[in-house]
């Protein structure tokens, strides 16, 4: 299987994306914010960091990016997309899923091991967990509080789109302590935390962040 990893100017987490797609069992293949094609992949990794700078708004910029047209049409055809942190943000930005990611709460930038529940195994991202199962994985961002209004809210949580809950206080702010959601079709998650630092215990807090990235291999299986 081979699953694409995007670098927007000013992202920082792809090598370690490529890394624990390698780790999960999967082919890593570089795709650049102007490629004009996904070069075959069976799946797409939108990786943290800055892109373009925020400059504007975190994702904002790169949401525009030729690629993302690609990317934006592949997933409403059923791809797998995973955003993590600023991909998540660019997700949002993109329309893939709903809501927002504001400044935290204490508007300071926060870097930490955050334990996570995992709320729904039923996406293309979480099937190697169970319901109820709490990992920890770094959490590091500036703008991660997800926000959304009501009627959002109410159908996130009641068509089981959150997959995953802050455990403990709130970190950043987010509604409902919220972490990660994917959108009605389960093919496209947004998950702050990062999983990529933790797939295995020599560079991580923990291994158990590799889930997200076996649960893409038995989702492609099935």
């Amino acid at each position: 299987m081979r699953i694409g990893v995007i670098t927007f100017p000013g992202t920082l987490d792809d090598r370690d994306a490529a890394r624990a797609v390698t780790h999960g069992g999967a082919e890593a293949v570089a795709l650049w914010h102007a490629d004009a094609d996904l070069k075959g992949v069976d799946a797409v990794i939108l990786p943290g960091g800055f892109s373009y700078g925020d400059y504007l708004r975190c994702g904002a910029i790169s949401r525009f990016a030729p690629v993302m047209n690609l990317v934006i049409e592949a997933a409403e055809k059923g791809m797998p997309v995973l955003g993590i942190c600023n991909g998540f943000q660019v997700l949002c930005e993109s329309h893939l899923l709903p809501g927002a990611l504001t400044r935290n709460s204490d508007l300071h930038f926060l870097c930490r091991d955050q334990e996570i529940e995992i709320i729904s195994n039923t996406t293309a991202w979480t099937t190697s967990f169970n319901v109820g199962d709490k990992i920890t994985i770094p959490l590091k961002n500036g703008e991660g509080s997800f926000q959304c209004d009501n009627k959002t809210l109410a159908q996130l949580e009641g068509e089981g789109r959150v997959i995953a809950r802050y455990v403990g206080e709130n970190p950043n702010g987010s509604r409902n302590l919220i972490a990660g959601i994917s959108n009605a079709r389960g093919n496209v998650v947004g998950l702050m935390p990062h999983p990529e630092h933790a797939i295995d215990r020599l560079t991580g807090p923990s291994a158990q962040g590799l889930g997200f990235f076996t649960s893409i291999l038995n989702a492609m299986v099935k």
